[in-house]
């Protein structure tokens, strides 16, 4: 049986075109294209459930970060490959937080694009170089020590972490914190040394393991 993927994306055009793409692979069919998030659960509230949510992430009404969440809170199985032309760090994070099992930019070649749905249906998750294999199937909090002690982490980059999983840019958390840009800086470096990390968004994947981030 082929998997079932829904297109939610407000740009006609583009919506046609990933069909058009995903038709070409054997073991893969859409089911329907919806232009909005709203319409989207109104398909799913008629049990027109996919495998796969191909997402994009800037629409009006109803973004893709809150279709993303929406999906999350009500259909877990529901793998989300989020698509998009914002390759900022603040943008994978937000959606990572809010439940996509991947992140593809549209600019992307075909071949990647197979190879995410590939990857999202055999594995659960697609981040190609953003996040790796072993910190993603870790997502679950770590259970024992305390690990703000385990990473030697101070109030500050305690405060910093869960700012810096959200959208808000090094610049926003500078002004939030209180402190100068080159302050964040130096947090971020810290942070990054303790956890063992070479990104944000790899910062973000092991605060979400080890349960740092505040409650929403």
């Amino acid at each position: 049986m082929k998997t079932q993927i829904v297109i939610v994306d407000d740009h006609e055009l583009m919506a046609k075109a990933l069909s058009s793409l995903v038709q070409k692979f054997d073991q893969y069919e859409v089911i329907y294209e919806v232009a909005s998030g709203l319409e989207l659960i109104r398909r799913f509230d008629l049990g027109m459930v996919p495998q796969i949510v191909l997402l994009d992430v800037h629409m009006p009404e109803m973004d893709g970060y809150e279709v993303a969440k929406w999906l999350r809170d009500n259909y877990p199985t529901v793998r989300v490959l989020a698509l998009s032309m914002n390759d900022k760090e603040e943008a994978i994070v937000k959606m990572l937080r809010n439940g996509a099992s991947g992140y593809l930019l549209k600019g992307c070649k075909p071949r990647e694009f197979k190879a995410a749905l590939d990857s999202i249906t055999s594995k659960g998750f697609y981040y190609s170089e953003y996040i790796t294999s072993h910190l993603i199937k870790n997502l679950n909090p770590t259970k024992g020590a305390d690990p703000v002690k385990g990473f030697g982490l101070n109030e500050r980059e305690l405060t910093f972490i869960r700012m810096a999983c959200s959208d808000l840019t090094y610049n926003e958390i500078a002004d939030k914190m209180c402190v100068s840009p080159r302050t964040v800086d130096g947090y971020r470096e810290s942070v990054f040394q303790k956890m063992d990390v070479k990104s944000r968004v790899g910062m973000v994947i092991k605060a979400m393991k080890n349960n740092l981030l505040s409650p929403e």
